[in-house]
């Protein structure tokens, strides 16, 4: 690793380690290494980044000591299909974190790419995506990344980390359990397709049957979350009838 002394993570075939200290973002770094033909299964890691993102291009803080990582993934899929891969992520994600707590911790899967510990925020998802030829996928990086030693103050939402919950992993071997479970849950989706997917998260689904807001533009759209459409899309139960949300922000009504 760039600067520093430290044992590096094993992590198991067919996925491969760049590591560094510092980058602007590991997913910035992930996509120039896709652009250059990196094999499925790059992984870069980084132990502190400046200029993180999350979805919509929202800040995401980066302070070291928690895990910042991005997947070079190659499915022979094409951009519906691949889209998918934001769903078995959060899967191995929430997996991953419910191994690293105590048994009576409360995981779950906020709709569409959050996972959360006691109901606050630890550790969220970017999947980004490269068109290939014949109306298949050239690449997909997914970006992780997950608060292990400490949680933003000041956010629009609660936000909580590993060593708030009990747990004291280090940051290599968080990565090290997720690229496993990654490996694992990836192999079941390109053998078994999205089902399982689905059938996992839809487990974990925070607020699955209750009221919440979607906001994507404009004003927003309420309703009950009534369930997981086959391809991902939330659907949402109105008083004007059932719809399909492919994007938006999900957000729950004071009680």
């Amino acid at each position: 690793m760039d600067g520093a002394a430290e044992t590096l993570p094993i992590l198991p075939p067919p996925f491969s380690l760049a590591a560094h200290d510092r980058v602007g973002s590991t997913s910035d770094e992930a996509k120039i290494l896709a652009g250059n033909g990196a094999p499925h299964g790059r992984v870069v890691w980084a132990r502190e980044q400046t200029g993180g993102r999350g979805r919509l291009n929202r800040r995401w803080v980066s302070p070291r000591g928690n895990l910042f990582t991005s997947v070079v993934l190659r499915p022979q899929v094409g951009p519906a299909r691949a889209a998918e891969l934001g769903f078995v992520a959060a899967v191995a994600v929430a997996r991953t974190i419910a191994d690293c707590l105590p048994a009576s911790s409360r995981v779950a899967l906020k709709w569409p790419n959050d996972v959360l510990v006691e109901g606050a925020k630890i550790a969220g998802i970017l999947l980004e995506a490269r068109s290939g030829p014949v109306d298949l996928v050239d690449w997909v990086v997914l970006g992780i990344g997950i608060n292990v030693v400490a949680a933003p103050d000041e956010t629009p939402y609660p936000a909580t980390c590993l060593a708030q919950q009990g747990a004291s992993s280090s940051v290599a071997g968080v990565l090290e359990r997720l690229i496993r479970e990654l490996g694992s849950w990836v192999g079941r989706w390109e053998a078994e397709g999205f089902a399982p997917i689905r059938a996992a998260w839809l487990a974990q689904a925070h607020g699955l049957g209750e009221t919440v807001d979607i906001r994507h533009g404009g004003d927003p759209l309420s309703g009950r979350f009534l369930d997981l459409d086959r391809d991902g899309a939330l659907i949402l139960e109105t008083p004007a009838g059932t719809r399909r949300i492919t994007a938006g922000d999900v957000h729950f009504p004071a009680a």
